[in-house]
Parts: C-alpha cells; sequence; structure tokens
C-alpha cells in the first residue's frame, strides 16, 4: 500500500481511529451501568472492577500476542480474525448469568479488542515516519479520542431504554460494522518480503531488544504509568460521581464525555503545533500538568470539596494524557520500524498491565470514597514524570556525553 495523500489519507485516520474506538468503546461504554451490575448479581463494587480489570488484562495480552503475529502474517488477515472474536465475545458478555462469568467473557472481549489497537498503530509506522508519523498519529488519535466522549453517552443512551445487556449488544454491532468495512476498505500494508520470521526465538529476541534500549522503555514507562492513573480515573469515577455526588448515570454520562473534549485538546495541540514545538517539549508540558492535576485532585479529594474542585483537576488531567501518549508513543516507534508490530504491543501492553493493577485498588475503601483514586492519580503521574527523566532524559545526557567525547581537537 503506498502512502496516502488527500482525501484517501483522511479515510485511512478515520478507519485507524475507528479501529482504535475498540479499546475506548470496551472499556467505557458500560461504566455507568456498573452500579446496577452490582445490584443486579448482588455483588460488590470490587468484584464489578474486576470485570474492568480482567478487559485490562485481555488488552495487554492480546497486543503481547496480535503485534509480533502481524509482523509475521501481515496486518489484515490477523485484524479480521480478532475483529470477529471480538462480536462474539460481546455476545457472550450480553448473556453473562452471574459476575464471574462476565468476568472471563471480559478476558476474552479485551483479548479481541486489542486486535484493532496494536495493528491500526502498527499499519501507522508502516505507512509513515518522523514528523508525519507524528502528524497523522495525531490525527487518527482525534478520531480515537471520540471514543471516551461518545462511549459513556452511549452507555447512558442504552440504560435509559434497557439494562446493561444491551450495552454489550451495541458492542457486537460495532464489531460487526468494523469487520465489514476491514474487509471492503482496508488494503495491506506490510509486504511479505518486509515480515520477520515465523519463529518464538526471534520473537523473543525483538522483544528483548526492546526491553534493553533504556529510552524506547523510558518512553513505554511514561506512556503506561500515564494511562494507569487514566484507569484508576476510569474505574472510580463512576462511584465518585453517583455515590458520593449524587449524579445521575445520564448526567455521569455527560460528565465524562466532557472529559473527552480535554482529550481532543491535547491531541489537537501536538497536531497543529508539531512543526514549530518538538514532540520532547509537549511530553514534558503533559507531564507537569498532569502532576499539577495530580496533586490538586487528591487534595480536594481529601477535603471533601464540591464536585466542580474535582471535575477541573480531572479535566486538566485527562487533557495532558493525551499529549503524553501522543509524543511518547511517536518518540518511541519512530526508531522500531522493522518490528513495529512489536513495539506497538509492547507500548500497548505496559498501560494496561498496569491499569489492571491500578483498578481494583481504587475500591479498597469502599464504593463511597474517592481518595483511592486521588492517591493512585497523583502516583502514577509522579512515577511517569521519573520514567521520563530518569530513563529518557540520562539517557539522551549520556550518549551526549559520550558524542562529545570522542570530538578530536584540530591538529595545527
Amino acid at each position: 500500500m503506498n502512502k496516502p495523500s488527500g482525501k484517501k489519507r483522511i479515510q485511512l485516520a478515520i478507519l485507524l481511529g475507528s479501529l482504535g474506538l475498540l479499546g475506548p468503546f470496551t472499556i467505557d461504554t458500560y461504566l455507568p451501568s456498573f452500579p446496577t451490575i452490582v445490584n443486579d448479581f448482588h455483588t460488590t463494587a470490587s468484584l464489578v472492577q474486576i470485570s474492568l480489570t480482567s478487559c485490562l488484562l485481555g488488552l495487554g495480552l492480546g497486543q503481547l500476542i496480535i503485534g509480533p503475529m502481524s509482523d509475521v502474517k501481515g496486518r489484515k488477515k490477523p485484524l479480521l480474525i480478532f475483529i470477529t472474536l471480538y462480536l462474539l465475545a460481546s455476545l457472550t458478555c450480553s448473556f453473562a448469568p452471574n459476575i464471574y462469568f462476565l468476568i472471563i467473557s471480559r478476558l476474552v472481549q479485551g483479548f479481541a479488542a486489542a486486535g484493532g489497537l496494536v495493528i491500526s498503530r502498527a499499519i501507522v509506522r508502516d505507512l509513515f515516519s518522523g514528523k508525519e508519523l507524528t502528524k497523522f498519529f495525531t490525527m487518527m488519535v482525534l478520531v480515537g479520542n471520540l471514543g471516551p466522549i461518545v462511549a459513556p453517552i452511549a452507555g447512558g443512551g442504552i440504560l435509559a431504554f434497557t439494562n446493561w445487556h444491551g450495552v454489550f449488544v451495541a458492542l457486537a454491532c460495532v464489531g460487526a460494522v468494523l469487520l465489514f468495512t476491514v474487509t471492503l476498505k482496508l488494503e495491506e500494508t506490510l509486504p511479505t518480503e518486509n515480515r520477520v520470521p515465523s519463529n518464538l526465538p526471534q520473537i523473543m529476541k525483538n522483544f528483548g531488544s526492546l526491553f534493553r534500549d533504556r529510552t524506547f522503555m523510558g518512553y513505554a514507562l511514561t506512556q503506561g504509568f500515564t494511562t494507569a492513573g487514566i484507569f484508576a480515573y476510569v474505574s472510580g469515577v463512576p462511584f465518585v460521581y453517583q455515590n458520593i455526588y449524587g449524579v445521575t448515570p445520564q448526567q455521569f454520562s455527560f460528565l465524562f464525555g466532557t472529559n473527552g473534549l480535554a482529550l481532543i485538546i491535547g491531541s489537537q495541540l501536538v497536531g497543529r503545533l508539531a512543526d514549530k514545538v518538538s514532540e520532547r517539549t509537549f511530553l514534558k508540558l503533559g507531564l507537569v500538568i498532569s502532576n499539577v492535576a495530580g496533586v490538586s485532585l487528591l487534595i480536594a479529594l481529601l477535603l471533601k470539596a464540591p464536585l466542580f474542585a474535582v471535575a477541573i483537576p480531572i479535566f486538566f488531567f485527562i487533557s495532558s494524557i493525551s499529549m503524553i501518549g501522543t509524543t511518547s508513543f511517536a518518540l518511541a516507534i519512530e526508531t522500531q520500524g522493522h518490528i513495529a508490530g512489536s513495539a506497538s504491543a509492547l507500548l500497548g501492553l505496559l498501560p494496561f498491565v498496569l491499569g489492571s493493577i491500578s483498578a481494583p485498588l481504587v475500591g479498597i475503601a469502599g464504593a463511597n470514597s474517592g481518595i483511592p483514586m486521588g492517591a493512585i492519580i497523583f502516583c502514577s503521574s509522579f512515577l511517569a514524570f521519573l520514567s521520563y527523566f530518569v530513563l529518557v532524559r540520562k539517557a539522551s545526557l549520556g550518549i551526549l556525553s559520550n558524542d562529545q567525547c570522542t570530538i578530536k581537537k584540530p591538529s595545527v
């Protein structure tokens, strides 16, 4: 597939961004129904949050497997297989008879949704590099960021007419639409001659080289810890808004969707100013905003401040996420074109593994306390800050120092 331009470029961004929507739609659409699921299954908030954790683990594990598979088999065929699995898993979730069956079904659903996430990013690296990669990825993220806006609103709307079972039927319909569109519109972007050998030792060697790359891991952990804060927010905010502040499912959907605008604002700043401001500058700015917002949110929750004092720092925290996520991904994968699928998989795995740890911790103080959510968001922001300045910055300074040491004085 040749590098697209003009109208085809926009159409490809919409399609790849829509594949990325599988993640937020799978995670966010059923969030307004958390309290209802607790009541229907006569279970606890923590067990319902584990259904989110299992989905996150599936998303992480799926990327770890699907990414290398796409380096071997190409992009389109694995994508079609996993979208089909997603459709079937969504229907299985809708018929879950108890919370434990739902937890297992969500694991499979998350595993299948990973196909859209990891392969769409690998396709971007197949086609673009440098500033063009950052610009196109920003355009794709713009479409993907509609997910956190549309998904909870759609979930709240569905709950106004039916129950949470209908949410998963709707997700099955999303899978069917994507399956049809990919079959007809997406071309293969990884030629046979560019695919890596189909053997486990080579795959492990690829991952080993990524783990040993200090700069790559610095960016990956920066993105991963930041995303862990997002999942703490996603897991905890339904209970904070509805149980503590008494908002309705529809009001929650509006508040949650409004934060999706913050994602768009952050990503568009990066996209529009990419030629004038470096990715690293945007990344550092995002990390500062994230930490300030994390401190403010934790203080507001400790003081039991009014809703607006909680909602405002959450908005700024979310806006920083798109700046951090867009730039850290582009900087990390830029030098990994030969194993873009594996690099994309690892970049996708770490956020979901760390997120699967942070999500259930939000409920350790019960469904009527927001302090754990605030503490985890603050800690994850600080750890992301450390990951960048300890790993990436020190590695860059080390390279600069070595380069300077090799400069020879001119002979007289």
